[in-house]
């Protein structure tokens, strides 16, 4: 089995959607009225959520009509959120066959399948013509890619010029052997946890100019602490990660929010430019 079917299998849960609606009905407002907030309990799947998205965003210089890649796009969360919030057109591609499929059907129960559209396909192969998009991004998808190289080149290759390239991931910063589980992996097998050097290398090896960097790990710090004690005061959310994680989902947490304290590990956002 290739590294990329393994991540695959690693994120399929089986019965995701049911298991996701189910929650969403007792936890939205008005069931019969779904919009994009009522899933982003569960589909910002990463650090800081939906607030981390906004911050992203914030710094994309983004405007109505762009046509974003979504790289990893999971189930969806922050397309359903470009679009809906800065009228954005977003194809995500993701590795994961239910997570596509979940994301379609979300995207469609809150009206927004004419802006965005999700393909299964692999980032080291995009089924799109050179200069297809506007711009791209990718969520905490990095530590799933072993040749992180590879996947800027092909994003550059479909991007514009001058096209905008977001990343925000979670990157090695001090030395030690990393604790598993954690959200991405079980273990070493699936798990590609790099400097941000070699970010900034692919980067700029494929043809892009660095504009920005960011340190996140104090907002991180914060964020993860406030979702542990909640689940260690009430338990887990009806509509929460846990849906996407499992049942280890406490441990997976906690041993983020260790190594975020120690400093071995440090989520940072990355803005660059194709040149």
């Amino acid at each position: 089995m290739s590294t990329e079917a393994k991540v695959a299998t690693y994120y399929t849960r089986g019965q995701l959607e049911d298991k996701i609606l189910q929650a969403v009905r007792k936890t939205a407002p008005d069931a019969r009225r779904l919009t994009a907030k009522d899933f982003a309990s569960v589909d910002e799947f990463h650090v800081g959520g939906l607030e981390a998205t906004r911050e992203l965003a914030a710094q994309m210089e983004l405007r109505p009509g762009l046509h974003l890649l979504d790289i990893g796009s999971g189930i969806g969360g922050p397309a359903r959120y470009f679009a809906s919030e800065h009228g954005c057109k977003v194809t995500g591609v993701d590795l994961t066959e239910e997570f596509v499929g979940v994301a379609k059907s979300l995207t469609q129960a809150v009206k927004l399948d004419h802006l965005v559209e999700f393909r299964q396909t692999s980032a080291l192969a995009l089924p799109f013509q050179p200069k297809t998009f506007d711009g791209a991004y990718m969520i905490h998808v990095g530590m799933n890619l072993a040749d992180k190289a590879g996947v800027c080149r092909e994003v550059r290759r479909v991007l514009k010029p001058g096209g905008r390239f977001a990343i925000f991931d979670i990157v090695r910063a001090g030395d030690g052997k990393l604790r598993y589980p954690l959200p991405w992996a079980l273990d070493e097998e699936t798990s590609f946890v790099a400097p941000l050097k070699e970010y900034r290398d692919s980067l700029e090896g494929a043809g892009f100019q660095i504009l920005q960097e960011r340190s996140r790990r104090n907002f991180a710090i914060e964020f993860t602490e406030q979702a542990m004690a909640g689940i260690k005061h009430s338990g887990p959310p009806i509509l929460g990660i846990q849906l996407l994680m499992g049942e280890k989902t406490p441990i997976m947490i906690g041993n983020v929010l260790a190594m975020f304290r120690e400093g071995l590990l440090e989520p940072v956002e990355l803005f660059a430019s194709a040149i």
